[in-house]
């Protein structure tokens, strides 16, 4: 299993700055067997200087890990109503994406308005060598999967594709299971890992589009109570999926060694639950 981890894990709850100095959340990856990280704008993004781009794709680099994937401004992960304005504009995130090393980009399409913007982003990518991709997540285009699927039919080109996100799936009343995975596969780039357990009175809640406010309690990655990890990790198994798979669970980690421990304690997890390699006869 390919494992990449978030700077999510270490952001604060307005996903805009990190807890701690980024150096050090390299060596977290790096010391825990991640072979890459995956960049949002709370670490490097459009607003970021290109002189210091350059120097977090050499520490990445000095660190011996990769970028698996890059969101490069503020709006798509926080999934607002400026979500999708970089598909209009889709060069400066382009920039960054190229600047770390990375091709593979992630966007946000909230309206029937961002598909003709998606697929001029995706030929515009295209041509640069980068690729896009979008989420499944609440109150977006990608909150279903037969609608996810029309979506990407109507986008049509090849340079578009889809993240894998099980607890999304979950809070839409949607299946993450094989047959998901299998539906998904041709478009399948990316996965994105986090923990929810359903709870009508949960802590927690998200607004969706097909299914008004659901609640929800955030657990441990490695628990049990909410996602049924084995089916997920069978199912990627199942179709060949060889990409990353990225923790990306908002823990709000405030030191060092409590990521540190957070880190250890997923990769042991997720490793625990693969098939051991078939033997050679």
């Amino acid at each position: 299993m390919k494992l990449s981890l978030s700077v999510r894990v270490i952001e604060s709850a307005c996903k805009t700055r990190l807890a701690f100095a980024f150096e050090d959340f390299l060596e977290i990856a790096r010391d825990n067997g991640y072979t890459a990280v995956c960049m949002r704008a709370s670490a490097a993004g459009v607003d970021t200087m290109p002189k210091r781009l350059r120097g977090i794709r050499r520490s990445i680099e000095l660190a011996g890990l990769s970028v698996s994937m890059v969101t490069a401004d503020f709006d798509v992960p926080l999934n607002n109503a400026r979500g999708p304005n970089s598909l209009r504009r889709i060069e400066p995130s382009l920039d960054v994406a190229q600047t770390l090393g990375c091709d593979l980009l992630r966007v946000c399409l909230k309206d029937e308005a961002d598909i003709p913007a998606a697929r001029v982003a995706a030929e515009i990518a295209a041509r640069r060598g980068v690729r896009l991709v979008h989420q499944c997540h609440t109150a977006t285009l990608f909150e279903e999967v037969p609608a996810m699927l029309d979506v990407l039919r109507r986008i049509d080109h090849p340079n578009f594709g889809v993240i894998y996100e099980p607890a999304n799936l979950l809070l839409c009343g949607q299946s993450y299971g094989l047959d998901t995975l299998q539906a998904l596969r041709p478009y399948l780039w990316n996965v994105y890992l986090q923990n929810h357990q359903l709870d009508g009175s949960g802590p927690a809640s998200l607004p969706t589009c097909c299914r008004g406010e659901v609640r929800f309690r955030h657990l441990d990655l490695w628990s049990m109570d909410g996602i049924d990890w084995p089916i997920v990790v069978r199912g990627l198994e199942q179709i060949g999926y060889h990409g990353f798979v990225t923790i990306h669970q908002a823990q709000g980690i405030e030191t060092t060694e409590t990521a540190r421990q957070f880190a250890r304690h997923c990769a042991e997890f997720l490793r625990g639950l693969e098939s051991p390699p078939q033997s050679i006869r």
